[in-house]
């Protein structure tokens, strides 16, 4: 085949997958795929699922703990007690003055997990909170001076904890695994709020458009 042609299909097939990727990005994925590297150690631990569906979600979960232990870690001594405190902290920080329940399912919490979190760390001098004066049922949430110090303090250590877990992966691959999973992320955060308290079978028929039925 004239390789034009075949550039032109690897192309097309790659816009008939993602719509909005650019040649970038097209890039990446082409010699991602052609790209292989030596195993070292098994893949994960415990049972390995059947289908890559699981094992792409397994190998997600695996590492998303493994940076979690890590993270918390690097928070010992700074006065957070956990990676979950420091995405609270930092989405009041980011959000400015946010709703208290819009930094609960910002974090995907439930909202009585989340409001005792953030009530420990109010208890902590971290974050203080006010009145909505748009909606007086509702409370906003600030940084508390001790508050952004500690921000400030652990979010160095966060970054560095990200750039030891990923060390080993250039920024190409970075780039295409973020290409990859970002619309599931995108997605699922949008749909969870909704999808909080139906039945899987609904939930799978919505998504797939199919059925769920037993094996």
């Amino acid at each position: 085949m004239n390789k034009t042609v075949e550039l032109v299909n690897l192309w097309a097939e790659f816009e008939a997958k993602y719509p909005d990727g650019n040649i970038d990005e097209f890039c990446r994925h082409y010699l991602a795929s052609r790209q292989k590297t030596d195993e070292e150690g098994p893949l994960v631990g415990g049972v390995i699922p059947y289908i890559n569906d699981g094992l792409l979600l397994k190998i997600i979960g695996r590492i998303s703990k493994l940076n979690m232990n890590y993270a918390n870690l690097a928070l010992e001594g700074t006065g957070l007690n956990q990676i979950e405190e420091f995405g609270m902290l930092y989405t009041i920080r980011q959000e400015v003055n946010p709703r208290k329940t819009e930094v609960i399912f910002a974090n995907l919490f439930e909202l009585s997990s989340g409001t005792d979190m953030l009530n420990r760390m109010k208890k902590r001098g971290l974050i203080s909170e006010y009145d909505d004066k748009e909606d007086k049922r509702s409370k906003r949430m600030r940084l508390t001076p001790e508050g952004e110090k500690v921000a400030n303090l652990c979010s160095d250590r966060i970054v560095a904890n990200a750039r030891m877990i990923m060390h080993n992966l250039s920024d190409d691959d970075k780039q295409l695994c973020i290409q990859l999973l970002k619309n599931v992320e995108i997605k699922f955060s949008a749909l969870w709020p909704k999808h909080k308290g139906k039945a899987f079978e609904e939930v799978y028929a919505e998504i797939t458009g199919t059925p769920y039925k037993n094996r």
